[in-house]
């Protein structure tokens, strides 16, 4: 365990994460060096670093120098990058184009992985993201006041099962499906895009279902939902939504779960292995 005051690091994407993080290790006495992304992390970051190091998306050598600088040997990758980005806005270093012309595939994991291998050989460990925020994990079951009817969970276990298939490959971690036929897959686009395109198809009564890769690592990219998510299926008419427990990040749960309740849709924390669902935990009403 790391010595109180002991910097670390966090490698800064979009949205509230980062923030989140760096308060909660600030409060348990740790001094927090940050790096964040020109285009992607939001300015609050500033209130919560000790440093703060801004770079442009692609310059792994300047992350690598500031880390180091600080004496970082514990770091974490937090928020989201936007991944279009790397077809129109990217600033790779000659690190960033060592590491890209190594990598086989250059899906998500492997350039993650790729990146924390980068790190670890400089001396600085890649922590897990829930370091510090276990509390964020989905949980098990119903949350709200709205359960999937018999119909949608149907979809549910057939979705859960298309989603595990195309986490497999590396391409994303939604699908979007009614009467169990899948309407939508989230790749690059990201999760509300693909939800927009699979409501504009299946017409309302659209189940989302988020899942892991099968071999998610919790150093990154974990599945996230949020407020925007429940805003995004309101706005196609989608009824389910449908997430693996223990293995996304709900942000902002008492207004998605409120905004969930009044738009009419249900939102169920999922459990199971393989193909099959534990239905008997999914179907448990779970508090705020």
């Amino acid at each position: 365990m790391a010595r109180t005051n002991e910097p670390i690091g966090i490698i800064a994407g979009g949205g509230q994460f980062p923030c989140l993080f760096a308060r909660e290790a600030r409060r348990r006495g740790r001094k927090v060096v940050v790096v964040a992304h020109k285009g992607e992390t939001v300015p609050e970051i500033a209130e919560t670093a000790d440093s703060l190091y801004w770079v442009h998306l692609g310059q792994v050598g300047k992350i690598v120098k500031y880390l180091r600088r600080e004496a970082v040997r514990e770091a974490v990758f937090l928020g989201t990058i936007t991944k279009t980005r790397i077809f129109r806005d990217i600033r790779p270093d000659l690190k960033a184009l060592a590491l890209w012309r190594r990598l086989a595939a250059r899906q998500d994991d492997a350039v993650l992985r790729a990146f924390a291998d980068c790190l670890e050989q400089e001396g600085i460990a890649v922590r897990e993201s829930t370091l510090y925020l276990r509390d964020l994990l989905f949980p098990a079951g119903i949350l709200g006041r709205h359960a999937p009817q018999q119909e949608e969970w149907r979809d549910i276990a057939f979705g859960w099962r298309m989603a595990r298939a195309v986490g497999a490959l590396d391409i994303g971690q939604t699908v979007v499906v009614r009467d169990r036929t899948v309407l939508a897959v989230e790749a690059i686009e990201g999760t509300d895009a693909a939800i927009r395109r699979g409501g504009s198809l299946g017409r309302e009564r659209v189940v989302v279902v988020k899942v892991k890769k099968p071999e998610q690592d919790f150093r990154f990219d974990l599945p996230a939902i949020g407020l925007t998510t429940i805003e995004t299926m309101r706005e196609v008419g989608a009824r389910v939504l449908a997430v693996e427990a223990g293995q996304a990040l709900l942000f902002d749960r008492v207004a998605a779960v409120e905004a969930a309740n009044a738009a009419g849709i249900a939102v169920v924390g999922l459990v199971g292995r393989d193909d099959e669902l534990d239905l008997e935990q999914c179907r448990r009403p779970v508090g705020r």
